[in-house]
This record gives structure tokens, sequence and C-alpha cells, in this order.
């Protein structure tokens, strides 16, 4: 005899008898499978949750951090330029495009950035006339400085000044010599 079986007259401490339970029918069935089914869909949502509150302490794949993740354009462009060594060469393409905030609006009109040659720090820079070459030779010292001062010391160690230049040469049979 087992311990929940009670032999016929006893009753039970708290005083109740027990009457044999009903055979369980199939809407009985089915309400204690429907109610084993809300609690593991209720566990499951609370794993869930407990995950997603995990995943908002930083990550959101739940994976490390690595070089493969998405980040913002100007983060990208930065890493970019210092991975490859370019701070120079960018420096000295903003200074081109500021070209006439640095050299004034007159010679601006006159005188353009052509090239920088970075291993030997020369900006290379193009006269529409001799005489407006002549004036960017004298006042080649006070731009490098100036140069300097804005792009950091011994970017540009000479401006090199180059005079009008006739049309580019010409390739092919019909040509002289």
């Amino acid at each position: 005899m087992s311990d929940q079986e009670l032999p016929e007259g006893d009753v039970p401490s708290d005083g109740r008898t027990e009457a044999p339970a009903p055979p369980v029918s199939g809407v009985d069935l089915a309400r204690v499978a429907l109610r084993a089914a809300k609690e593991q869909a209720r566990a499951r949502g609370e794993a869930t949750r407990q995950k997603q509150q995990a995943r908002r302490g930083g990550l959101r794949s739940g994976a490390r951090r690595d070089g493969r993740d998405p980040m913002p354009l100007g983060a990208a462009l930065e890493r970019l330029k210092t991975e490859r060594g370019w701070e120079m060469p960018i420096a000295v393409g903003g200074v081109m495009g500021r070209w006439p905030l640095i050299v004034g609006e007159k010679n601006a009109e006159h005188c353009r950035p052509e090239r920088y040659d970075e291993e030997r720090r020369v900006l290379h820079v193009r006269c529409d006339s001799t005489a407006w070459a002549t004036e960017l030779r004298r006042l080649a010292p006070q731009l490098v400085r100036r140069l300097n001062e804005d792009l950091g010391h011994g970017t540009v160690s000479v401006i090199k000044v180059l005079g009008p230049g006739g049309p580019p040469p010409r390739y092919g049979r019909l040509r002289v010599r």
C-alpha cells in the first residue's frame, strides 16, 4: 500500500473524506495541454527577454567586436587614412582646395597647384604667365611658411613654380620634329 492510498474508512488528517477522481475527459485533457503549452511559452518568453536585456549592455550580435563591424563613414575614413599613411597627402589635397584662401584671390586667379611630390615634399605650382611665375617665386618662402603652419612643420619644403607651358606634345605619324 502506498502512502497516498488510504484504507477504506480512514479519514485524512484534515477531516474531509476523499471522493474517487472522476475520469478525465477530452475537454479536460485539452485544458491540461493548453495550460502546459502556456507555461512553456511563458518560460521561453522569459528566456528571450533575459537575452535581450543582456544584449542591451553593448554588443548586438552576441559576438565580440572585430574589424568587420559597421562603423560611421567618418570613423571608417579616419581609420583608412591612418592605416594607409595618407595623412599628409590628404592634408595637401585640402590645401589645394583652399588655395585662394592661402595665396589670396588675385594670386589664385593666375597660379594653381598642380601636384605634390610627397618624397621630396615639393609643391608644384603652374602660373599662366611668366610675370605671375616671377611674382610667385618672390612670395615662395612666405607661402612655404604659411603652408607649414597650416599642415605641420616640414610638410612642404619647396614650392616649384612653373611658367606657362605650351600645348602638350602630340604623338603619332603627323607631327613636326
